[in-house]
């Protein structure tokens, strides 16, 4: 039997994992490549950064999902921070694609992935799963956020998440009210577009140095909008200033982004919410 074996997926999790719920938000920005190179030969030595004229992708991706266990749920919040990226020995099978039609799905081979710089999350049991799992270079954060919402119909299109410093100790995630970065999306009254970009493969590399590639399929059409200079400034990115604090993995990742993205504008952003499945009705009197 020839081919690599499959990475070991140790108790107590199980695969796939099924997600309950998602609600999601990705911002991409196209940046200049020589930080980004840089950051990748250090932290994924086997991958490239994808070339879209000239220029690399760097993406940030807000979660909230609910899974469901035999004996309960779990709500979990999470920030990537990642660089759309390809295995370097497969360069000569990539299409030729642009921003735009990747951010469309037309890389059918999904070689073009997300290479995960930094993974923030407010779940320990999370944390621990993606490091196991799938390699993720992921530690605590935690998270405000304002979505879009059937049960708060006001806020219509507008997306808001801030990344806030954490650490876990023996009493679970320990929250400090630091603030590392923030997003805002006001996405109302623009042309949006429904898109089957998944799955999409995320990439880790494991403390051997063996690649990792995992794909997530979201079972839904994602809505991208593209933007440009007339429209960039919809989404407003904003970094904080954390201190020096060697080992803190979490202000680490936001002096990354701010060395990846600086002032680079948003070119587009994509969205995913789960379908609601139930709806409790207005009660009425009864004579």
């Amino acid at each position: 039997m020839t081919g690599l074996p499959l990475p070991p997926v140790p108790e107590p999790y199980y695969l796939p994992f099924h997600y309950g719920a998602l609600h999601n938000i990705g911002v991409d920005f196209l940046v200049e490549p020589g930080p980004v190179r840089v950051l990748l030969a250090e932290r994924h030595p086997a991958l490239a950064a994808a070339d879209f004229g000239g220029l690399a992708c760097v993406s940030l991706n807000y979660q909230l999902y609910f899974a469901q266990y035999p004996t309960g749920g779990g709500i979990t919040e999470e920030v990537e921070i990642n660089v759309i990226a390809h295995p370097a020995s497969a360069a000569d099978r990539l299409p030729a694609v642009d921003y735009g039609q990747y951010a469309r799905g037309h890389d059918q081979t999904r070689l073009l992935g997300i290479a995960r710089l930094h993974v923030l999350c407010d779940n320990p049991l999370a944390i621990d799963a993606g490091t196991v799992l799938y390699a993720e270079p992921k530690h605590p954060g935690w998270f405000t956020a304002v979505l879009p919402s059937l049960n708060a119909a006001a806020v219509h299109d507008r997306w808001s998440f801030v990344c806030h410093r954490a650490g876990l100790g023996p009493d679970g995630l320990r929250r400090y009210d630091e603030e590392l970065f923030a997003v805002e999306a006001d996405l109302a009254g623009l042309d949006g577009e429904p898109v089957v970009n998944t799955p999409v493969t995320g990439y880790g590399t494991d403390p051997e140095g063996r690649l990792l590639a995992g794909p997530l399929t979201v079972h839904q059409p994602y809505r991208f909008h593209p933007l440009d200079t007339r429209t960039a400034d919809r989404i407003r990115l904003t970094l904080g200033r954390p201190g020096p604090e060697p080992g803190d993995r979490s202000r680490q990742a936001a002096t990354d982004l701010a060395r990846l993205v600086g002032g680079a504008p948003a070119a587009g952003v994509w969205t995913y919410q789960s379908a609601p499945v139930a709806a409790h009705h207005r009660p009425y009197y009864v004579r």
